[in-house]
């Protein structure tokens, strides 16, 4: 009886040669990537503390970060990204179509967009939970107290079809009036056209401060839905989606690790760490078994920092939103992260 096992750790493993592991996948993503010098990375048009951009063009934010790192595990430097803003309307197209490489954008995982789209989600970087904005004269306590309201979103998105089931299901009666972009419903709730605002909580921090009043508003602290987001590739090209992966997992580990931008250079010269130095490329090939250095975790987190580094400077104490890390702890500190071992 023949067996057929794909993937090149398995294949090395049974002494076939790291060339010929490689050849069975191939990656016209990786080699375009490669060729053209920099990643291509869709974004949110601007949403502080993920992706936002500063009047010098220059861009920052939890997305944002992870497309920094990306480019440092395939291209050796993170500034070699380009970057294209997506609304919610053109983020699927823009990555069905190539001219991206991957979207890093606020996006939540379901089942009918996995399906349907052509798309796969590589994993979770943020755990989201849909809730409201509203007046604070309003004296709303729970999204309950919000029959009878009229509520802005933006059309096509999770939270506008969450929200309608929500409401409904509740034999509550709400007017949802929709926008073809999260900031023309934000500035139409500002201007008093909707009586609430509904987006996720990470975004409602940063939707906040480009109110006129922000202390004039309260965000809800009850939840509506669990809405977990995180990269996403297209379908096809098996190993492209394998490094977008295990990226992710490689900064989320090496939080988990101890292993951060000021200690990396010692870890990787003294851990007796197996996993560490497996994560660090001081031992086990991971890297070539992808096309990659050995080295591009190393830089990842050299250039970018672990997932906790950079949870806490975009979104965290020590950023302007203030977020506490919640359920996008460690799981080990009672949060929901973890990562699959670098074995």
């Amino acid at each position: 009886m023949t067996f057929r096992i794909l993937g090149a750790a398995v294949l090395l493993a049974a002494g076939t040669s790291l060339a010929q592991a490689q050849q069975l996948s191939p990656s016209p993503t990786l080699d375009a990537i490669k060729a053209r010098g920099n990643l291509e990375c869709g974004v949110h048009l601007g949403l502080p503390g993920f992706s936002f951009a500063n009047d010098k063009g220059e861009w920052s934010g939890l997305d944002v970060d992870y497309c920094k790192a990306l480019a440092a595990a395939v291209l050796g430097d993170a500034n070699k990204v380009k970057y294209t803003p997506t609304s919610v309307q053109q983020r699927w197209p823009i990555l069905q179509s190539g001219q991206v490489d991957v979207l890093s954008r606020n996006s939540t995982i379901t089942f009918s967009r996995n399906a349907t789209l052509g798309l796969n989600f590589q994993g979770i970087n943020f755990y989201e939970g849909q809730t409201f904005i509203v007046r604070k004269s309003a004296n709303a306590k729970t999204a309950a107290d919000l029959d009878g309201a009229s509520v802005c979103v933006a059309a096509g998105s999770t939270e506008e079809k969450n929200a309608a089931d929500w409401f409904r299901e509740r034999n509550l009666k709400t007017t949802i009036t929709n926008f073809q972009k999260n900031d023309d419903a934000i500035a139409a709730y500002d201007a008093g056209r909707c009586d609430a605002y509904t987006a996720g909580v990470g975004a409602l921090a940063g939707q906040r401060a480009k109110l006129k009043t922000p202390e004039d508003h309260v965000i809800l602290t009850q939840p509506i839905s669990n809405d977990p987001q995180g990269p996403v590739t297209r379908w096809g090209d098996e190993r492209w989606q394998l490094i977008v992966r295990w990226v992710l997992n490689g900064m989320i580990a090496a939080e988990a690790l101890g292993v951060t931008s000021k200690n990396v250079d010692d870890m990787k010269a003294n851990s007796k760490n197996s996993e560490v130095r497996r994560l660090l490329g001081a031992e086990g090939g991971f890297g070539a078994m992808m096309g990659l250095s050995n080295d591009w975790m190393y830089n990842a987190i050299k250039q970018v920092g672990n997932y906790g580094e950079s949870f806490e400077r975009t979104v965290g104490m020590g950023s302007g939103l203030k977020m506490e890390r919640g359920q996008n702890q460690l799981w080990t500190k009672g949060g929901l992260l973890f990562t699959p071992p670098f074995q």
